[in-house]
């Protein structure tokens, strides 16, 4: 190493502010919520615009993200809705035209769309394990194809793909689509950072664990536990080393860091957001 490398003195490091995101636009699928309380999706979107960035939320349900415009306009951030198939090449296509065409540019995108199915390959439909490739995985596939070439024009740009612990480990049920989709999703996001870094590009990956989301409530009670929503909680807790649940608003805060320019030596990693579930060897 040169003696110029050893004395030079470094940059300062840029402190932590409001305005971390200001002045870009982060397209975010899946920016509704089953429910009331903080969804991976909402609580991204809000936490995004209070660092000021603009928002393009993408769901099925366009009644899913009244709370997500409602909350974000109250942070003083700008939120455009669209519905959309997020396993639909066509209608990706459209949603990513008019967000060009609305916001100018696409600098950050979200990949939050995901949902699980119970059961092993016997007991799953092949129309189910179809549905959760095309949910989980072909969804990530598809934004990244319409939303890429925009980025490459651009010079710049972070995708952060949401996955789950289940694509790493067991977690306590038979999920094996999901399991796998996660995964997917994973070694999807380490392919692309490395082969999109030359042009500016960084894709990394948040992957959390068994928080308390609206989900929790609407969904996997009614599949796990008989809709008892007080047991599963239990059960997801037993599991988890800290003392308390996280929720949305803890994967937010993960996809923020992965998104602005902080990290702009990170790509092709993952940041895991599970309270130590992962690490636990019992």
């Amino acid at each position: 190493m040169s003696a110029n490398l050893l004395t030079a003195v470094p940059s300062p490091i840029p402190s932590l502010r409001p305005g971390r995101l200001a002045g870009k636009v982060a397209l975010i699928t899946g920016a509704g919520s089953v429910g009331p309380g903080w969804g991976n999706g909402r609580a991204i979107a809000v936490r995004f615009a209070q660092e000021g960035a603009a928002i393009f939320g993408v769901d099925r349900d366009m009644d899913r993200m009244k709370e997500t415009a409602r909350l974000v306009t109250e942070a003083g951030g700008t939120f455009v809705a669209a519905s959309c198939d997020v396993t639909s090449s066509a209608e990706i296509a459209a949603v990513v035209t008019r967000c060009m065409a609305e916001l100018g540019r696409i600098d950050i995108l979200v990949n939050n769309v995901g949902g699980s199915a119970k059961g092993g390959p016997v007991e799953m439909s092949e129309e189910v394990w179809d549905a959760q490739i095309d949910h989980n995985l072909k969804s990530v596939f598809l934004t990244c194809k319409h939303v890429l070439p925009h980025m490459v024009t651009q010079g710049s740009g972070a995708i952060v793909n949401i996955a789950s612990t289940s694509g790493t480990r067991w977690t306590g049920a038979a999920q094996i689509a999901y399991a796998a989709t996660k995964a997917g999703v994973i070694q999807f996001s380490r392919v692309l950072a490395v082969q999109y870094a030359k042009q500016g590009l960084r894709v990394n990956t948040v992957v959390p664990g068994q928080l308390h989301t609206p989900m929790v409530e609407v969904r996997l009670a009614g599949q796990r536990a008989g809709g008892d929503v007080e047991a599963l909680l239990k059960q997801r807790q037993s599991r988890i080393p800290l003392p308390f649940m996280g929720d949305g608003r803890d994967t937010a805060n993960a996809a923020l860091f992965l998104a602005c320019d902080e990290s702009r030596f990170v790509t092709g990693t993952e940041i895991v957001v599970d309270g130590g579930m992962s690490v636990r060897c019992d």
